[in-house]
């Protein structure tokens, strides 16, 4: 077991990697009450062609089916998993995203056995034909219900703005009709593929022994018997850079419009480090300009294009990124506009050194904060860890960063053809009532 010590932040992670390929990090935090536990797999909504372990053939599968792989792992033929974790006093959640399935739980004790449950629980499926069906029902409401949500459509809306082929534009639940192709042997064949220890990582923080608990899960493991580990082939389309439409909007029952305006953005070559550099350098810039702090955001609130449902995000990844920015808009026109004459201006903004000391250090003071938490700590490890980055890495990453490399950043940054915007407008009814 290796122990990587973090000065700076007074952290040391214990990790080694099993026989079977599994992954395990282990911090050890006496002070904190709760432990937390993540066990995931480098397999999301994205990853819809691919080779199967043992073939040679690449097939495509339904969409949406990664989520409906997690909905289904809980289900075993004789109970729910939900209530093993209750009879522990553990809390238990899952979550699929564009690139990873994540199992996790918090509780305060009977830790051992809680991870063991998890464990167990994810690396033991069970999927029937009836059970299959039943899910579809499930799952086709689950999608319906997002589907009625116009926060929802306005930020996947973006999304399909800005990319042609990349399955990243498709809803990671999928739709209505595609989760109806879903069969229990493509169940079969994605978890047999993706779910072997190899491609997964186990992460748990909290009041934890790391000698004791890296001893019990590899006992755990060592008594399961997996395939022999292989390379995963994964495939992706061919993406252009530019944007499939520079605008796109739909009506739905809102009294007032949302406008986003999207920038796709340039990942290709991307890889670990320059992903998170891209990534922070992304935020530090959209915080010190759009936030309820900085000049934009100033701007724009006076002349009443935004409300408080102002927001930006970004999500870089090493097959796609994208920045969003908007909300709520009763000028959706004006507000897109001048977005985007904002984002154009960045490309010649000549930041000042004392503005850009600033945002290090409130970018500094953020993730400390966050590294309170051990929900953050453990959902940031699991992500970072995907793209080859390590999260108590990020801290001296921020703090290497300078101001030349911002100005680089911004003058490669936005370009008319990777801007997209989406607006979700009243539908006629919501006009004529208003």
């Amino acid at each position: 077991m290796k122990e990587l010590v973090y000065e700076q932040l007074n952290e040391t992670i214990y990790t080694e990697t099993l026989d079977n390929g599994l992954k395990v990090y282990l911090l050890s935090k006496p002070e904190m009450a709760k432990t937390y536990g993540i066990f995931g797999t480098n397999y999301g909504s994205i990853d819809q062609t691919f080779t199967p372990i043992g073939n040679e053939e690449t097939v495509n599968v339904p969409e949406g089916i990664a989520h409906f792989l997690e909905h289904k792992l809980f289900e075993k033929e004789d109970r729910d998993v939900f209530q093993d974790f209750t009879k522990l006093g553990a809390s238990a959640n899952a979550f699929t995203s564009f690139t990873k399935t994540a199992y996790l739980f918090s509780a305060t004790n009977h830790i051992e056995k809680n991870v063991e449950t998890l464990l167990d629980f994810v690396q033991d499926p069970f999927f029937s034909d009836e059970s299959v069906e039943k899910e579809k029902g499930i799952i086709a409401q689950e999608i319906r219900m997002y589907d009625d949500q116009p926060d929802w459509r306005a930020f996947f809306g973006t999304i399909q703005s800005l990319y042609h082929e990349h399955p990243v534009k498709i809803d990671i639940a999928g739709t209505v009709d595609s989760i109806q192709k879903i069969t229990k042997e493509d169940l079969y064949t994605c978890y047999e593929t993706f779910y072997h220890p190899s491609n997964m990582s186990l992460f748990i923080a909290g009041d934890i022994d790391p000698e004791k608990m890296m001893e019990q899960i590899k006992n755990n493991q060592s008594s399961k018997s997996f395939a022999k580990e292989e390379e995963i082939k994964r495939s992706y389309p061919d993406e252009p850079d530019h944007v499939a439409k520079s605008f796109d909007s739909i009506e739905m029952p809102v009294s007032t419009s949302k406008c986003m305006v999207g920038i796709k953005e340039k990942v290709k070559g991307l890889r670990g480090e320059d992903i998170l550099r891209s990534e922070l350098l992304s935020g530090m810039i959209l915080s010190h300009y759009f936030s309820k702090s900085g000049e934009f955001y100033e701007e724009l609130y006076q002349n009443d294009l935004i409300d408080d449902s102002f927001h930006f995000e970004t999500d870089l990844d090493v097959e796609f990124g994208f920045t969003i920015i908007g909300g709520d808009s009763r000028k959706p026109d004006e507000l897109a506009d001048r977005i985007k004459e904002m984002l154009h201006q960045l490309k010649d903004q000549k930041i000042d050194p004392e503005d850009f000391e600033r945002m290090k250090r409130k970018k500094i003071g953020h993730f400390l904060r966050a590294m309170n938490s051990m929900e953050f700590i453990a959902n940031q490890f699991s992500h970072y860890h995907l793209l080859g980055v390590d999260l108590f890495e990020v801290l001296p990453t921020i703090e290497s960063l300078t101001i030349d490399d911002a100005t680089a950043f911004l003058e490669h940054w936005i370009k008319e053809d990777r801007i997209a915007v989406f607006q979700v407008k009243p539908a006629a009814s919501e006009k004529h009532a208003g």
